[in-house]
């Protein structure tokens, strides 16, 4: 057994789903949740709960302190941080180390190293891995005239720290840049820190194509195949699907074996995603995650790896031992994130109470959720309601599953992204295969019309009214009195 108690750095989806990687270790273990997420599923399905007294995520979900404290308390041997939050804090890291608990991810030196998206650039070029042209924090305006002259229109202008596509503006012509590199400042001081940026070639119409790696610190590093996350609203992923349309067995290769270059440069250790930008047969060097990401049920689906229980063992210190051929990919799979947002109204947020919910099921159907009827998004934290993964034998199986199980999602009461899922897996350019990263911002007019047709035709309808009782009240009012919610602990 690894380690007999670990505790869980996060909320919702991600942290049930380690909880169940940990339970079929051996493992207890140990949440901790927010005032806002009382009502919330996953801190129950743990052995211990841990409430975080505060009014903001400072003072909760981003406080390494009581992390470290709560972790301590309970007697935990490592923490699993998730995805966000502090899963990309080589502070935390350090303060894990220093605490006597092991982080569950790569080492604070390897974060940090990743974590600045400009100078890690500058590092994978020095190591043969082709990059962009970019330039790092230029300073003066001089600096920042040469750099545009040489990289040329149209351009990225980004905060050097973070990820997930945040502050990230595209500049057509230089009246745009100055308001461009002051929102990159800006938000780079009041998200990340740090007020750096830097400016990168802008590719207009590429493939987003990540390759999932594990690596055990002791020189054996492995690619589990390539994910392609091309389908985006404003530089955020909708769809991720394994393996890409996009790619002959040679490029697949090409690609593997640059990621795993890329996490040997760096030190690497545990599970990590190495993205590329993919546009006329060329790879691009786009970024290092250094966590487990999102999207990693597409991997686990094609090559049957428990992704979450690997990071557990490297973790302990365990070498990998996954038999020959496991790293083979098997059928295609694909996923949706489903977000509590209205596409209709440019993706706006839509939080709110579930009045009404019912999941898709059958062969070669997953998905991860901590929802359930009765829940409310809350404001302040990420939309995901939940991750809704298929698997088939080829792309066709796989792309009529996942049509049929998103015709089988029902979620009332907030808006959500299923229908325009829906109007996607019936869009000829999508279920060819030929798509980019601007099939969204090119197709959305068309798709909303094919949301507006289909509406009465979907489960919904018939679905409000099983979910409402006599009076016409939400059913699941009656599920959310106090007394019904367990005891945690303090």
């Amino acid at each position: 057994m690894p380690f007999k108690k670990v505790l869980i750095a996060n909320r919702g989806e991600i942290a049930i789903r380690v909880m169940r990687a940990c339970r079929e270790l051996g493992i207890k273990s140990v949440a901790v949740f927010s005032t806002d997420d009382r009502r919330s599923l996953f801190y129950r399905l743990a052995d211990e709960s841990f409430l975080l007294k505060g009014d903001e995520v400072r003072d909760t979900y981003l406080s390494i302190e009581k992390m470290i404290h709560f972790a301590k308390k309970s007697g935990c041997e490592a923490i699993h941080p998730g995805y966000g939050f502090l899963s990309e804090n080589p502070d935390f890291v350090d303060a894990c180390e220093s605490g006597g608990v092991k982080f569950i991810g790569p080492s604070g030196a390897t974060m940090r190293k990743a974590g600045d998206k400009a100078r890690i650039k500058d590092f994978m070029a020095e190591h043969g891995i082709p990059v962009l042209p970019s330039s790092n924090n230029p300073t003066t305006a001089e600096e920042i005239r040469d750099a545009v002259a040489r990289i040329g229109f149209p351009m990225i202008i980004k905060p050097s720290f973070g990820g997930g596509g945040k502050g990230m503006k595209i500049v057509h012509a230089e009246p745009e840049l100055e308001d461009a590199i002051r929102f990159a400042r800006n938000l780079g001081q009041s998200a990340f820190g740090n007020p750096a940026f830097y400016i990168e070639k802008y590719l207009q119409a590429p493939r987003h194509i990540e390759v999932q790696i594990l690596s055990d610190g002791r020189g054996t590093v492995l690619d589990l195949g390539e994910r392609d996350c091309s389908v985006q609203r404003r530089h955020q992923k909708l769809i991720e699907e394994s393996p890409s349309p996009a790619l002959t067995p040679e490029m697949r290769r090409h690609a593997a074996d640059l990621a795993v270059k890329a996490a040997r440069a760096v030190d690497y250790e545990n599970a990590g995603t190495i993205e590329f930008l993919f546009e006329d047969g060329e790879f691009y060097f786009l970024e290092i995650n250094a966590r487990i990401q999102v999207e990693h049920p597409v991997t686990e689906m094609v090559t049957g790896i428990d992704l979450i229980k690997e990071q557990i063992k490297i973790a302990a210190g365990e070498d990998i031992q996954l038999p020959r051929g496991a790293c083979l990919c098997n059928g295609w799979a694909i996923e949706c994130r489903i977000n509590a947002e209205d596409p209709e109204n440019r993706f706006m947020p839509s939080p709110g109470q579930i009045n009404g919910y019912r999941s898709p099921g059958g062969i070669g159907v997953r998905v991860d959720s901590g929802v359930f009827m009765g829940f409310s998004i809350p404001s302040h934290y990420d939309s995901l309601i939940s991750k809704l993964t298929v698997w088939g034998r080829d792309r066709a199986e796989a792309t009529a599953r996942m049509r049929r199980a998103l015709d089988e999602y029902v979620i009332l009461g907030i808006k959500n992204t299923v229908p325009l899922y829906r109007a996607i897996f019936r869009e000829p350019e999508f279920l060819e295969g030929k798509h980019d990263t601007t099939y969204i911002e090119r197709h959305l007019p068309e798709l909303l019309n094919v949301m507006e047709k289909q509406k009465h035709k979907t489960q919904e309808q018939l679905l409000t009214a099983i979910f409402r009782d006599d009076r016409g009240l939400p059913v699941c009012d009656a599920y959310l009195a106090d007394d019904e919610f367990p005891v945690f602990y303090t």
